[in-house]
């Protein structure tokens, strides 16, 4: 199953998808915050949102899987 990673440690700032939701390789589905800069996670490959991991204002770590994609 494909996944969206963290990038960067920082706070997950907006959550741009919901489940069910179909997302296209290159797609934003949040948005970090770190050292006052919003920081945009795109999707590697295309697929729909089966699992949200993170919720707005969570603190996450370089690597921690945010969205799960069927």
């Amino acid at each position: 199953m494909p996944v969206v990673e963290a990038h960067i440690t920082g706070t997950v700032w907006k959550i741009e998808v919901e489940v069910g939701d179909a997302v296209a390789e290159g797609d934003t589905v949040v948005v970090l915050e770190s050292m006052k800069m919003e920081m945009p996670v795109e999707a590697e490959d295309p697929g729909v949102v089966t699992e949200i991991r993170c919720e707005e204002g969570q603190s996450v770590s370089e690597g921690d899987t945010l969205v799960v994609l069927g």
